[in-house]
This record gives structure tokens, C-alpha cells and sequence, in this order.
């Protein structure tokens, strides 16, 4: 009856935490859409869309189905070009960090190209690869694929040398070292990097989208400018927010899920 009781009594404190949590949450966002709601009645709808001005226009994009259109122009692009990126910078990553010949060749590069934004290569995306997709997905690529190797150069570096010792002595081989040791020490890095990346794709996809894009939320940022639509920009702003969430929440249950064995806690 003990152990009964005490497992109860845990049941209701998690509910209870949870509920206390969904109630601060409830609060912080009334809280921000009262704080909203009188900026824009001290500044005026020509500068500040109020909420409900924002909601409005919302349900009219909406109707018209351009508003989906965008979101899904720009979720495209952003899932492809930062999928790629995880793919190729997580492999590269971990050979650069466990073969120091090859992190010596490629990290001047690594290095220098980083701090290069992606928006100084938006004019050279579009004359390589066209206005249409590939150079908005280059372009993301392009953000994602050094935030996710320098993160997993680090993890790979991070390893105690006696745990790779202590597995070659016990006979491990090279890929039974990379399988048990390296990547679950590794995995929670590459996480990191991915999420990262993510938010930088964003901050990519809407400088894309301004130059040579007709769809796409940084289209609709720009041409609500054209138009003189203040409550279509804050709405842009908003579903960036708000899709940028939605992402990263999607990353960590499926790391949480599909990478736990290797020890990711997010």
C-alpha cells in the first residue's frame, strides 16, 4: 500500500506541476498581449497593429489561401536546406574530430566560411542556381551545415581519451569504438548544432525570400511593406515566431525519442 500511495502521491504532483506550468504560460501571454494591445493604441494602427487587427488579417490571408501557401513555401524550404545540412555536417563533423588530418585540411575552410553570413552570397545564389528553389535551399544549406560540424567537432573532442583507450583495449574495433563510444558522447551535440541551425535558417529564409521570392513569408513581409500593410507584416512576424517553435518542439521530441539510447536529454 505504500509503494501505491507513494506512486500516486508523484502522479498528482506531476499533474499538478503541469498545470501550475500551463498556468504562468496562460499568464505570460495575456500578460504580452496586453502590453501589445497598448503600444499599438499609444503609437496607432499606422505603425503597430493591434492584435486583433493582426488576427483579422490572419483570417482574411487565410480564406484567400495565401497564407498557407506561404507557410508551406518557406517550412519547404527551410526542412530541405537544413536537412541537408544535419546530414552532411554531422558525418563531417565526426571524421574531422576523430581524424586529425582531415580537420587540419578542412577547418581553415570550416573557419573561414562561418563567418561569412549567408545573406553576402544571396546575389551569387541567385546567378549560380536561379530565382527559383535550389538557391533558397543552398542558401539554408548554407547556414545549417557549419553550426551543426563545428558543434560535433566539439562533441567528438569532448570524449575522455581513456574511454577510447579503455574500448581498444577490450578489443573494440574502429566502428564498434564510433558506434559505442563516440556517438552517444557526440549525439547530444549534433542536437544542439541542429537546433541552431534551425533558428538560423529562419534569419536566412526571410532575407532569401525578400530578394527573389514570391511566396514564401518573407515574400509576404515585403510586399505587405509594398502595400502599406502593417498588420500583414506583424502577422508575418508572428507565424515566424510561431513556426520557429513548432520546429524546434518537433526536434527535441524526436531526438528525445529516437536518440535516447545515446543519452540525449533535451
Amino acid at each position: 500500500m505504500t509503494a501505491v500511495a507513494g506512486r500516486q502521491a508523484r502522479t498528482v504532483a506531476k499533474r499538478r506541476w503541469r498545470l501550475q506550468g500551463l498556468a504562468w504560460t496562460a499568464l505570460a501571454l495575456l500578460a504580452g498581449l496586453a502590453v501589445w494591445t497598448a503600444v499599438a493604441w499609444w503609437y496607432g494602427s499606422s505603425l503597430v497593429a493591434s492584435p486583433a487587427e493582426t488576427l483579422r488579417a490572419g483570417i482574411d490571408l487565410a480564406k484567400d489561401g495565401s497564407l498557407g501557401e506561404s507557410v508551406l513555401a518557406s517550412s519547404r524550404r527551410i526542412l530541405l536546406g537544413w536537412g541537408l545540412g544535419v546530414l552532411v555536417g554531422g558525418p563531417v563533423g565526426v571524421l574531422m574530430g576523430r581524424i586529425p588530418v582531415i580537420r587540419r585540411l578542412l577547418d581553415p575552410y570550416i573557419e573561414f566560411f562561418r563567418f561569412i553570413p549567408p545573406i553576402a552570397f544571396v546575389t551569387v545564389a541567385i546567378v549560380w542556381f536561379g530565382i527559383g528553389e535550389m538557391s533558397k535551399i543552398v542558401l539554408i544549406f548554407y547556414t545549417s551545415v557549419f553550426l551543426v560540424t563545428v558543434n560535433t567537432i566539439a562533441g567528438v573532442l569532448a570524449i575522455e581519451e581513456s574511454k577510447l583507450r579503455a574500448a581498444a583495449s577490450l578489443g573494440a574495433s574502429r566502428w564498434q569504438i564510433l558506434h559505442a563510444v563516440v556517438l552517444p558522447a557526440t549525439v547530444p551535440y549534433i542536437v544542439t548544432g541542429a537546433r541552431l541551425a534551425m533558428g538560423n535558417s529562419f534569419l536566412t529564409i526571410v532575407s532569401a525570400e525578400i530578394v527573389a521570392a514570391d511566396t514564401g513569408i518573407g515574400a509576404m513581409i515585403w510586399q505587405s511593406r509594398n502595400y502599406g500593410r502593417i498588420d500583414w507584416i506583424f502577422l508575418g512576424i508572428i507565424v515566424l515566431g510561431l513556426l520557429g517553435f513548432v520546429f524546434d518542439r518537433l526536434i527535441r521530441v524526436l531526438a528525445g525519442r529516437l536518440l535516447r539510447r545515446y543519452g540525449v536529454k533535451l
